[in-house]
C-alpha cells in the first residue's frame, strides 16, 4: 500500500506542479502552455507509476473507479489524503521558489473561481455544470481506455493525457479548470481568501461527476 500512496503522491505533485510551473512560473494562465503542460504530465506519470498504483492523481478518479467497481472502496481515503499531501506539496514548492523573486504576490495563484474569479466572468451555475460534465467525460474516458480487454493497452496513458489536455482548452476561461479537488485545494490554501471560499464547489462538482462517469463505465461493461 504504501508504495501505491507514494506513486499517488508524486503524480499529483507534477500533476499541480504543471498547472502553477504553467500558470504562475510561466505566466501562460489563460493559453495552450497550461493544457499541455498538464496534459504531458499526466501522461508522462501514468507512465511512470501508473502500474503501481493506477494513476489516479485525483479524489474524483479514484471515486469513480471505485463506484465503476474497479477499484476498491476501503482504498478511497487513503489514496484522497496521498493526493491531497502531493498537491499541496507542490503548490508549497512552487511559493518557496516564487518568494525569492522581488515583489511576488500570490494572489489568484492559479486557483479555481466562479463569477468575478472566472476569467470569462462565468457564475457558480455555468462553473458547476461544466466541472461535472467535463470530469464524467474524463472519468468515462479513463475507465474505458484501462480496461484490460476493452481498452488501449499500452496507449491508454496518451489518451488519457491527450483528453485532460483538451479539457483544459475547453473550461480555462470558465473555471480554470479543476476537474480535481486535489489540484484545487492545494492552490486555494495559498491563494487569496476567496479561494477557500469558492473551494467547495470544485469538491463536489467533480466528484458528483466522477461517480458519474463511473455508472457509465458500469453500465457500457454490462450492456457490451
Amino acid at each position: 500500500m504504501m508504495r501505491r500512496l507514494a506513486a499517488e503522491f508524486l503524480g499529483t505533485f507534477m500533476l499541480v506542479a504543471s498547472v502553477v510551473g504553467a500558470a504562475v512560473v510561466s505566466g501562460n494562465a489563460a493559453g495552450l502552455g497550461v493544457a499541455l503542460a498538464v496534459g504531458l504530465s499526466v501522461m508522462a506519470m501514468a507512465y511512470a507509476v501508473g502500474p503501481i498504483s493506477g494513476g489516479h492523481f485525483n479524489p474524483a478518479v479514484t471515486l469513480g473507479l471505485a463506484v465503476a467497481r474497479r477499484f476498491p472502496a476501503g482504498d478511497i481515503i487513503p489514496y484522497m489524503l496521498a493526493q491531497l499531501v502531493g498537491g499541496i506539496a507542490a503548490a508549497g514548492f512552487f511559493i518557496i521558489v516564487l518568494r525569492g523573486t522581488p515583489d511576488f504576490v500570490a494572489g489568484g495563484y492559479a486557483s479555481n473561481g466562479y463569477g468575478e474569479h472566472s476569467a470569462g466572468h462565468f457564475g457558480p451555475v455555468g462553473v458547476f455544470l461544466t466541472e461535472l460534465v467535463l470530469t464524467m467525460f474524463f472519468v468515462l474516458i479513463i475507465a474505458r481506455v484501462t480496461r484490460a480487454r476493452e481498452g488501449a493497452g499500452m496507449m491508454a496513458p496518451v489518451a488519457i493525457g491527450l483528453a485532460l489536455a483538451v479539457m483544459h482548452l475547453i473550461s480555462i476561461p470558465i473555471s480554470n479548470t479543476s476537474l480535481n479537488p486535489a489540484r484545487s485545494t492545494a492552490t486555494a490554501l495559498f491563494a487569496d481568501s476567496w479561494a477557500l471560499k469558492q473551494l467547495w464547489l470544485f469538491w463536489v462538482a467533480p466528484l458528483a461527476g466522477g461517480a458519474l462517469g463511473g455508472l457509465l463505465d458500469q453500465y457500457f461493461s454490462e450492456t457490451s
